[in-house]
């Protein structure tokens, strides 16, 4: 298996089918939206590959935040399912975590939802731990995938 950076628009693109597991309404069109309104803000993607197929892939922020710096965020973390439990979202993690240290990032988040059980035992054992409530009010609930 092989972890790298996505380099660009076009092959973040190419891994659509990846992110539909999590989001199977996600069109390739909307996707394309998404991309130009991120990519010009610090987002970028890592996946892992077998061979020439694509099995898992997780966006990034890199940020600033006042009360700790610079920050790396963990976003849309999506193992396909039948290579769950095999190593491959430490592998993805293991790679952020040396970018953020390599771009001198002193903290790595994520968001996950309450309900995410067996994710929530795969980052605590990565050393993630909750620190706070992240609240949200939506102001258009059809826009949620």
């Amino acid at each position: 298996m092989l972890v790298r950076e996505l380099a660009d628009k076009s092959e973040m693109l190419d891994q659509l089918s990846v992110l539909n597991e999590l989001y199977p309404s996600l069109t390739l069109e909307a996707y394309a939206r998404e991309l130009d309104e991120m990519l010009p803000h610090r987002y970028g993607q890592v996946a892992v590959f077998e061979e020439d197929t694509c099995i898992a892939i997780c966006g990034f922020w890199i940020g600033n935040k006042l009360w700790v710096g610079k920050y790396l965020e963990l976003d849309n973390i999506v193992v396909r399912e039948k290579y769950r439990s095999q190593g491959v979202g430490k592998l993805m993690f293991d790679f952020l975590e040396k970018k953020a240290k390599e771009q001198q990032c002193n903290m790595l988040s994520l968001d996950s939802y309450t309900n995410n059980f067996n994710a929530h035992k795969f980052f605590y054992n990565e050393g993630y731990a909750p620190r706070g409530f992240h609240f949200i009010k939506l102001l258009n609930k059809d826009a949620v995938r």
